[in-house]
């Protein structure tokens, strides 16, 4: 059952997440058109040197990267896989969450113009898409076990 097209989904998921990791999320421009900051998952790297930590977008990406690797392996008990793959979604709708509520905080203390979204921004949406995939596929493959099991 590990060869699974769910199983594809789950590596892909992974994947994605740990290039969101290494990726930027955003910058910070001022109104004269200059960067102010580069927010990463891990903080936000100030144009004239320091650091503001962000470690909770990092923390989750991270757990959601590490939920859809350990979920290829539960092929065995598919209702486990079903519920880790839909946990790994809910965590990923967090990041969302969380992102904005860093991005408007940051926004609101360094008194800049806008921020510009990075193309990383849009994996963590490509995994939630993802993600559903393979709750299908997972539980598509339940239904037909027990539909074999009722036959029996």
């Amino acid at each position: 059952m590990i060869q699974r097209i769910q199983s594809i989904y789950l590596l892909v998921i992974t994947v994605l997440l740990i290039t969101a990791l290494c990726l930027p999320i955003g910058s910070f421009v001022s109104s004269n058109g200059a960067v102010v900051g580069v927010l990463k998952p891990l903080g936000l790297q100030m144009a004239e040197g320091g650091f503001q930590s962000t470690w909770g977008v990092f923390g989750i990406l991270l757990l959601g990267a590490v939920i859809s690797f350990c979920t290829i392996f539960l092929y065995r008990n598919r209702m486990l896989q079903v519920r880790m793959t839909v946990f790994s979604g809910i965590l990923l709708i967090g990041y969302y969450i969380v992102s904005l509520f860093f991005i408007l905080m940051l926004k609101k203390n360094l008194e800049v113009a806008s921020f510009q979204c990075g193309w990383a921004l849009c994996l963590p949406a490509i995994s939630i898409i993802l993600d559903y995939l393979a709750f299908r596929a997972i539980y598509r493959d339940e239904l037909m076990v027990k539909a074999a099991d009722r036959l029996r």
